[in-house]
């Protein structure tokens, strides 16, 4: 097994050999919807999720979604490969190591994307406001923290670290989860976090330096994340893959038209304080994956040595 599989975790391995259908196949909920589990990490990066639930999208077709929180992409591969979810937010790298793997994922429904803005995107690197960190390339040698590791964060700063001149193979990742990244920075237990909202927020509220803009240092339209399923799933259970990308494409338009509501949702899930919420970065929710942008991190993937050969992006797609 090669090294990089640690970061999945041991137990998806073990999950994998046991892997069954979508937990709830069979059951229905109140009114006879068919009750369907998500994964979802709590950011904002989730909004057309949650407003979909609230909107009635996913019960118009017939379905009762329920949304577990999870730390990350990584995090959320072992329930669905287990079956516990019928489907999950996750990160794109960390859905490519899976295939890597040979972990039976397919993306069937676009996330989440940058907004493409320099030094306003909803995902960024933070130091201490007295740190004397001024770019990317001064994180040589210096410690970093990401919420998984061989994931979107550390890929794309080590492009920022790239791209600004510095050695990105320098830089020390350290795993932990984003509500305690503020903490960890603080008490100089690291040197500078990677964020995305609510905490990019909560970071510049607290005062810290932002240095970079990693997901728009990658790619200008970089699709981040998406929804994924089990290759089990999408051959047993086509229909209800259909009918959940038809919600989610609903919920991604809407929550791209109306950010007071991605706003206001957000607080449902997530412990942001309410005065802040004006001043949280949008990302975009566009219907299609930008492949061209996965492409791109494939790339950087196999130059920094996170899979050994380049990913086939034909076959992550359903």
């Amino acid at each position: 097994m090669r090294p990089h599989m640690s970061a999945l975790g041991a137990a998806t391995v073990l999950l994998l050999a046991t892997a069954c259908g979508g937990a709830g196949q069979d059951e229905t909920g109140d009114g006879g919807l068919r009750e369907v589990t998500a994964g979802a990490i709590p950011i904002v990066d989730v909004a057309p999720l949650h407003l979909g639930v609230e909107q009635g999208f996913f019960a118009e077709r017939g379905i009762d979604l329920t949304i577990e929180p999870g730390s990350g992409g990584a995090a959320a591969i072992p329930g669905v490969i287990s079956g516990n979810f019928e489907f999950a937010f996750g990160n794109v790298v960390s859905l490519l190591v899976a295939r890597d793997n040979d972990m039976p994922l397919k993306v069937f429904s676009n996330g989440v994307a940058t907004n493409g803005e320099q030094g306003a995107d909803f995902s960024g690197v933070f130091v201490l406001d007295d740190s004397p960190v001024e770019t990317a390339a001064d994180l040589e040698g210096l410690t970093v923290a990401a919420n998984n590791l061989l994931n979107i964060g550390d890929t794309t700063v080590r492009e920022s670290v790239r791209q600004a001149g510095g050695d990105p193979s320098t830089v020390e990742f350290v795993e932990m989860a984003l509500p305690d990244m503020a903490s960890a920075l603080e008490n100089e237990q690291v040197d500078a976090v990677w964020l995305v909202e609510p905490f990019t927020t909560m970071a510049i509220e607290a005062g810290h330096r932002e240095i970079a803009s990693n997901f728009v240092d990658t790619h200008p339209e970089l699709t981040v994340a998406t929804y994924f399923t089990s290759e089990q799933m999408i051959a047993e259970e086509p229909e209800l893959i259909d009918d959940l990308d038809a919600a989610l494409r609903e919920s991604l338009a809407y929550a791209e038209a109306n950010p007071d509501e991605v706003r206001r949702i957000v607080t449902t899930y997530t412990e942001i304080d309410e005065e802040l919420l004006d001043q949280v970065r949008m990302p975009r929710w566009p219907a299609e994956v930008n492949e061209e942008s996965i492409g791109v991190l494939a790339d950087l993937m196999v130059q920094d040595g996170i899979v050994d050969s380049e990913p086939d992006l034909t076959a992550l797609y359903r």
